[in-house]
């Protein structure tokens, strides 16, 4: 009898010491690596959400550059963008369309590191904004109206970003400006003809018109994962890819603005996701 109580014990034991271990790792946050800017904190807020959606605790941690933090493991998992990973892993890439960007920057990831889904219609790329009137003299509103007219462009952009110095064979030497506001002014009052935006600023104004860019002209930027290989389950990178399915640079534009009037990422974040739930066949 005294045998088989103490066989029963160990037994026990032995399975509280395996469940305790598997909660712990289930348990166990994810860190999404958010650099200390709304957009990369935005980002964040929403793949660390769409881990919760599908039963993962996760986290936001905001460091100096979530890639270091990725590499050390201080971080798990960090959103970027595609165009600038590429330049990152291999300075110099030529390509220019998604997919192409898409599939350079996967195989110049460091080894260790690998790539979810890129949401292929959310991006946030470098864009010329112009007026109705320098559109129709143009003859166009896509950037190859703009190519066609480069003896002639005169661009502005704000201080300290970073804009493509060519568009196609187009030559662009921009004229700078401290802020937004005093770049749309110039645009209005034809100081410039083009000023240098992106697809997914929340900042442009409904007066003016953003080229299109249907033959890729500039390199494409589409928001990515990275995570750290082999400490994601099956359905955590699931989790991650789904975002590619309900983000699109529309609702990315509509996000930052919300932030940007003073929201809470997080918040924010969770009542997309409500409006846009993710898919629920791996729950």
């Amino acid at each position: 009898m005294a045998a088989r109580r103490l066989a029963a014990a160990l037994s026990l034991v032995a399975a509280l010491f395996v469940v305790g271990c598997g909660g712990g790792s289930e348990s166990t946050s994810i860190a999404v690596g958010a650099r200390d800017d709304s957009l990369s904190t935005l980002l964040a807020h929403l793949y660390a959400a769409a881990l919760r959606t599908h039963g993962s605790p996760s986290h936001v941690a905001v460091v100096d550059d979530p890639l270091v933090g990725l590499d050390s493991g201080e971080v798990i998992v960090a959103p970027g963008f595609t165009g600038r990973l590429l330049e990152t892993f291999a300075p110099g890439g030529k390509a220019r369309a998604a997919a192409q960007v898409y599939r350079d920057m996967v195989a110049a990831l460091p080894e260790g590191v690998a790539a979810g889904e890129y949401a292929e219609s959310a991006e946030d790329k470098p864009a010329l904004a112009v007026t109705e009137a320098t559109a129709d003299a143009w003859g166009g509103r896509d950037m190859t109206a703009a190519v066609r007219n480069c003896d002639t462009l005169r661009v502005g952009q704000v201080t300290g970003t970073l804009r493509p110095a060519k568009i196609g064979n187009c030559a662009v030497k921009a004229r700078e400006f401290p802020d937004t506001a005093a770049l749309f002014t110039a645009l209005r009052d034809r100081q410039v003809n083009a000023a240098w935006t992106s697809t997914a600023d929340a900042d442009i104004p409904e007066d003016v018109l953003v080229l299109t860019d249907r033959t890729a002209l500039i390199r494409a930027e589409n928001v990515v994962p990275l995570y750290r290989r082999n400490e994601l389950s099956e359905v955590q990178v699931l989790a991650l890819n789904e975002v590619a399915g309900v983000l699109d640079t529309a609702g990315l534009v509509q996000l930052r603005r919300q932030v940007a009037d003073g929201a809470d990422p997080a918040a924010v974040v969770d009542g997309f996701l409500a409006e846009h739930p993710l898919g629920a066949t791996s729950r």
